[in-house]
């Protein structure tokens, strides 16, 4: 029997195979799945924001690109998983709503959580082995630990697995 674990918003969550990590509505969140593929341990963070230095309330390691992983690999060599044999997918990170000309960067908080998340990541030595990000459209995703794949499901774009 497969387990199914649920990751909201601003959480994380790791286990050992069998099981299916998956989390729904990504936006202009990112959903990054970690995977070794020796000890079949799969991880996912569905990350809100990039940085937790620019927040007052940063008490949710969960929330943040430059936490989140961090917290997400510790957790997952507890589970056995060497962090050397660990690889990234990453989803999400679209842009919801369209603005005027000249919008802020700050605004741009889809771009900026996958670029935050792919700095960390190489910081880690982690490789991005595939990524379906950006866009105008939400997400759903989850990975398997048999093969470390990511299902992803969208409304109005079908599902793929990366």
């Amino acid at each position: 029997m497969v387990k199914v674990i649920k990751v909201g918003m601003a959480d994380l969550q790791s286990s050992v195979h069998p099981c299916i990590i998956t989390t729904l509505g990504l936006g202009s969140c990112v959903g990054v799945a970690l995977y070794d593929p020796v000890k079949k341990v799969a991880g996912l963070a569905h990350i809100m924001l990039p940085s937790s230095q620019q927040a007052r309330n940063n008490s949710n390691i969960a929330k943040f690109a430059d936490t989140a992983i961090v917290k997400l690999v510790q957790d997952m060599v507890a589970l056995g998983a060497e962090k050397s044999r660990l690889v990234a997918k990453l989803a999400g990170g679209a842009q919801m709503f369209s603005f005027a000309d000249g919008t802020s960067e700050m605004l741009r908080i889809g771009a900026r959580n996958v670029a935050a998340a792919k700095e960390v990541l190489d910081s880690l030595r982690i490789p991005v082995i595939s990524e379906d990000t950006g866009g105008n459209y939400g997400r759903t995703i989850e990975i398997h630990s048999d093969d470390g794949r990511l299902k992803i499901k969208t409304i109005g774009h079908g599902t793929k697995e990366i």
